[in-house]
């Protein structure tokens, strides 16, 4: 049996592999423009499901990296502020001794005079507990309002825990609790107005504040600590965030960036194979007589 092969039947082969080889050459430019080998799923589906899966992930660390740059902020704001409460209430104990010793416990004008620090040192310990990071009290909770304690001293903010999310199901507290200034009979305010109202009116009576002086400034030593301990965890996280990022950027840039040589080559290859197929086609399609005819 034989078989024919009509001219139509041929030439539609040939430039069904025109088309291919035209399709491909395209391809290969648009990789070269774009500097990616993906540019739609359909360009290799596997490899753009595997860039969504590392670009979902790479969007987790970029944010748990920022929650953890914010929470070391907002520790580091509150860590000054402690560290200055610590220096004043420590000339605070100074002073207290001061009072509680000859000559000054003898000598009215001189208890009057530490009295009169005293008191400007309570006030600038409220100024430091009021303490705000973009405009929240950073031991005020989770408060709306612009303070965390009122001018007598008493807490007016919430109970409430500002947490930052810094890895999968781990968040770590950001604020510092009120009761770094002290709570109940040994809140720091309450004391410091006992000692100015002592050392003015009843020096005998100094001593009891003192013991409570000596626990605040332990409270306010304790936040400190703890304060230490989450930034640590916090940069430690941030650090390892960072280095997950620039893990997963080089794993998503391999994936879908082209091989620059490689893409060269191979349209270099794809335009001489294109203009030789055009070459071939153009010989093998000669127009014949009838086709003038028609």
């Amino acid at each position: 049996m034989t078989f024919r092969v009509s001219e139509q039947s041929m030439s539609a082969r040939v430039l069904t592999g025109l088309q291919r080889n035209q399709t491909r050459l395209e391809q290969l430019r648009e990789q070269m423009a774009s500097g990616k080998q993906i540019s739609k799923p359909s360009d290799w589906p596997t490899g753009a499901a595997q860039a969504l899966r590392l670009r979902g992930d790479l969007s987790a660390k970029d944010r748990y990296m920022r929650s953890a740059t914010d929470g070391v902020s907002r520790l580091e704001t509150a860590e000054g502020a402690l560290n200055t409460a610590s220096s004043m209430l420590n000339r605070a104990r100074d002073l207290v001794l001061q009072g509680m010793s000859s000559p000054a416990l003898e000598n009215p004008i001189a208890r009057e005079a530490i009295a009169g620090e005293l008191a400007g040192l309570r006030d600038g310990l409220l100024s430091v507990a009021n303490t705000t990071f973009l405009g929240r009290p950073v031991f005020g909770g989770t408060t709306a309002g612009s303070t965390a304690f009122d001018t007598t001293g008493s807490y007016v903010g919430d109970s409430g825990e500002v947490l930052r999310r810094i890895a999968d199901n781990v968040q770590v507290r950001v604020d510092v609790p009120a009761s770094a200034f002290g709570t109940g009979a040994n809140q720091l305010f309450g004391v410091l107005d006992s000692i100015v109202a002592n050392l003015r009116g009843n020096p005998s009576a100094v001593g009891s504040d003192l013991d409570r002086l000596d626990l605040g400034i332990e409270s306010v030593n304790s936040a400190l600590t703890a304060v230490g301990t989450r930034y640590s965890q916090l940069t430690a996280a941030s650090d390892a965030a960072g280095a997950q990022s620039v893990r997963l950027g080089s794993e998503l840039s391999e994936l879908e960036d082209i091989d620059l040589v490689k893409s060269i080559i191979d349209l270099q290859s794809q335009s001489v194979g294109y203009e030789a197929a055009l070459g071939a086609t153009a010989k093998v399609t000669t127009p014949s007589l009838l086709d003038f005819l028609r």
